[in-house]
């Protein structure tokens, strides 16, 4: 009887720790990586990453290229093209020089922010009505 309870609870938390990933200090990736799990990132990352799930970047981590995630939450470093389909949070440690295109976004006092960004939704269809009527208007 107990031991049913047990089970059960057991693998909801080896299902959480299947879909979790860590990448360590002092661990360098370079290439592509796609996954479906969240990732916690304290090395660095050179190239591709694509994932489903959340990224969260620590202090000594460091990704440059191309991030593609759900939502993100830097206290580390990155460099390239970052796109976030939900919320984007910098912590007061992080740096981000390039490229972004968030859902949301959220900067803490101290962070560094040396990037073009764009916000999706809203923004877009903003940008569009407001071109539509510009060309009512001239014609």
């Amino acid at each position: 009887m107990f031991s049913d309870n047990k089970k059960g609870k057991d693998s909801g938390a080896s299902d959480f720790s299947r879909n979790q990933n860590k990448i360590s200090e002092g661990t360098k990736i370079v290439g592509d990586i796609i996954s479906e799990g969240g990732f916690r990132v304290e090395g660095t990352i050179e190239g591709t990453f694509k994932t489903t799930g959340k990224v969260v970047v620590g202090k000594s981590g460091f990704i440059q290229g191309t991030l593609e995630c759900s939502d993100a939450d830097f206290e580390g470093k990155f460099s390239g093209n970052l796109l976030v389909s939900g919320t984007l949070s910098l912590k007061p440690t992080a740096v981000i020089d390039g490229e972004v295109t968030t859902g949301k976004l959220a900067v803490e006092p101290g962070a560094t922010f040396n990037a073009s960004c764009s916000m999706k939704g809203g923004v877009k269809s903003l940008s569009k009505s407001d071109g539509q009527k510009q060309q009512g208007k001239s014609a």
